[in-house]
């Protein structure tokens, strides 16, 4: 069984059955023994959905965001850190912060050199953000010509790989749904050979790309 961990806004609804332990780091304050999270954003829940959706994945859930999807960089930390700890062998960050943080980038580094896989979504255009800017972590986006179980590889300067601009519920849209796609198609190939180095999988996903370079947008 594959461990993925889900930093957002808590997970309940259906992918709550493949939830194997969960955390509240948010200011809702709720223990981190607490059975059970209510998900108010419903934006974690549906990014759950995606990566449950794998046979051979379970999720490991970790709340940092409010009803209004706010966070800090000290609960993300503190988060990934939980997550790797409870043995999450990829990581699914759906979220952006403008801002360098130093307790974020080496939460993120001491994953990283835990041999963890980070992917974190980044807006197809813009500005960087964080963690999807930290080296090492894999930068993931939206793709409109990405369905559901298609990912295309970007190869950009502003991301990696691309996913479906939208979760199968509809709730959760642009760099964060791509994000889950894409986390989901890595644990697939983590699935299929759980042995397998970071390079490795990092090849077999741009091999099982759809589409390969970047989105063309008409102006």
């Amino acid at each position: 069984m594959i461990l993925v961990g889900i930093a957002d806004s808590g997970i309940d609804g259906p992918a709550a059955a493949s939830v194997r332990a969960r955390a509240d780091f948010s200011d809702q304050g709720s223990s981190a023994s607490e059975n059970t999270m209510r998900d108010g954003a419903r934006h974690g829940s549906a990014i759950g959905a995606v990566i449950a959706a794998i046979d051979g994945v379970a999720l490991l859930d970790a709340r940092i965001f409010d009803a209004r999807l706010r966070a800090g960089t000290a609960q993300a930390a503190a988060a990934i850190d939980w997550l790797v700890a409870r043995g999450a062998r990829i990581l699914n960050l759906s979220f952006g912060m403008r801002e360098d943080d130093r307790l974020l980038r080496e939460a993120c580094h001491r994953a990283l050199e835990a041999g963890v896989l980070i992917v974190a979504s980044v807006p197809a255009r813009g500005e960087p953000v964080f963690p999807g800017s930290y080296p090492g972590v894999i930068r993931a986006t939206g793709d409109a010509r990405c369905t559901d179980g298609a990912i295309s590889w970007l190869g950009t300067a502003q991301a990696d790989a691309g996913g479906a601009p939208r979760t199968p519920c509809g709730r959760v849209a642009g760099a964060s749904a791509g994000c889950a796609h894409v986390s989901a198609a890595l644990a697939h190939l983590m699935v299929q050979c759980p042995e397998a180095g970071r390079q490795a999988l990092l090849e077999a996903l741009r091999a099982s790309a759809r589409h390969h370079g970047p989105e063309r947008r008409l102006s």
